[in-house]
């Protein structure tokens, strides 16, 4: 969430910063501006009214001590009554007017964002590895994986219908050692600590996490609890401290989780739907810190460092861009892509996204954090990235490390939680 505040004072500034992401968010801000506009003169009417009241109220108790009090008087003195309440129900009305187109906008992009409507505006910031050279034409994952018997989508099907994966045998067991591996690299190397969050969140967790209301038709919901499926485990770590106010000497706190991940992908029919490249349920581990506001730009390389020692180790290459504003998601305030390379797609798979929300989310949960009892608090900013996610982290560990044999060869650092050299 915008701070309501400077958006009063630097209306154009924050128009054409919000015009770079090419999605027409900019007209929301005079929409907001005319409803804060008159959300302020109403709470003026409320404070005069309530005043004007007082003084006939006085009037009549001073007349009540020596005379009956005139009918005019009595009748102002209702007037005034009915309509300071016609105000109060205007004022809560444009107080969730107001609240709500804040909720709508997306946070504004940082100054060294590159400015472009979409991926070909990227600038890819550095790679590692080199992609290898085949001495035979390299399979799609899909390819590999049914012909060991790692899944089985038909299977997976017939039990919940198309865009889910169903994982078999030594499927299932590297997926399991993957998680395993990735959760044991960010808490021993990287000083994270575990979470094992719900999977299950309230809507105003989402709402603090910016997922609500923007991308409803996304999220999984259940009615009768009124309860949603986690896109992603950052709601959880997210919200951990929701409307709370931290010592600074207590940051940057570091959290890391696994989690099914559970997306609708409203939209999406027809776009990578091939294997496990866009699927409804998938696992994560999702990396949060919560960090001083001074602070978090070094933060956000630190957690792309620790997304990338992932890909290392598994001997991945890839490659890490810097989002242009029209490409970013919509709390970011910058965000980098990490990127494998598939050689049996041919493409280059998005693994992980780390970005940098400054307060955007921490106005939502009112997260704040203060020097001392007596000094001043401020809103704490929040960052995530995945630590990474597994079905993408599948597909190119599958295809890099083929052999001509149908076989898989794992890297070496893997094998201590898949003590196989080949699956």
């Amino acid at each position: 969430m915008l701070d309501i505040h400077w958006l009063r004072q630097h209306p154009q500034e924050a128009r054409e910063r919000l015009k770079t992401r090419g999605r027409g968010d900019e007209a929301l801000v005079d929409r907001l501006l005319d409803s804060d506009g008159e959300l302020r003169a109403v709470i003026r009417s409320v404070e005069e009214l309530r005043a004007k009241r007082n003084q006939v109220s006085r009037e009549i108790g001073f007349r009540q001590g020596k005379e009956k009090p005139s009918q005019a008087l009595l009748t102002e003195m209702r007037t005034l009554g009915k309509t300071i309440e016609e105000k109060e129900c205007q004022r809560q009305r444009l107080e969730s007017e107001v609240r709500d187109l804040l909720l709508l906008l997306p946070n504004l992009p940082h100054p060294t964002v590159p400015i472009g409507n979409g991926a070909e505006a990227n600038q890819t910031i550095r790679t590692w590895g080199t992609p290898r050279t085949f001495l035979f034409p390299p399979k799609p994952h899909w390819e590999i994986g049914e012909k060991r018997e790692l899944f089985d989508f038909p299977a997976a099907v017939k039990l919940a219908g198309s865009g889910f994966a169903l994982f078999r045998g030594e499927g299932a067991r590297l997926q399991r050692a993957l998680i395993r591996f990735m959760l044991d690299l960010h808490v021993q190397e990287h000083g994270y600590i575990e979470i094992w969050p719900p999977f299950l969140v309230r809507g105003e967790v989402a709402i603090g996490s910016g997922h609500l209301p923007k991308f409803a038709e996304e999220m999984y919901h259940i009615p009768s609890d009124d309860l949603y499926l986690l896109p992603t485990a950052e709601l959880a770590l997210a919200n951990l401290h929701r409307e709370e106010t931290l010592k600074e000497a207590t940051l940057p706190l570091r959290y890391v989780a696994y989690s099914p991940c559970f997306r609708r992908e409203a939209g999406s029919a027809g776009k990578d739907t091939r294997g496990l490249l866009r699927i409804h349920q998938f696992e994560k581990v999702e990396l949060v810190q919560i960090t001083h506001p001074d602070r978090s730009y070094g933060a956000l390389e630190e957690i792309v460092r620790h997304a990338e020692k992932v890909l290392q180790l598994l001997e991945l290459p890839y490659r890490i861009t810097l989002l242009c504003t029209g490409d970013m998601g919509f709390g970011a305030s910058k965000c980098y892509d990490l990127e494998v390379w598939a050689p049996g797609v041919g493409a280059w798979l998005e693994v992980s996204s780390c970005s940098n929300l400054e307060d955007f989310q921490a106005r939502r949960m009112t997260l704040r954090c203060k020097p001392d009892p007596a000094g001043k608090s401020r809103y704490c900013h929040t960052l995530n990235g995945s630590g990474t996610a597994l079905p993408r982290i599948i597909a190119a560990l599958l295809e890099n490390h083929q052999q001509e044999d149908g076989r898989v060869l794992l890297p070496e650092a893997f094998r201590a939680y898949y003590p196989k050299e080949f699956v």
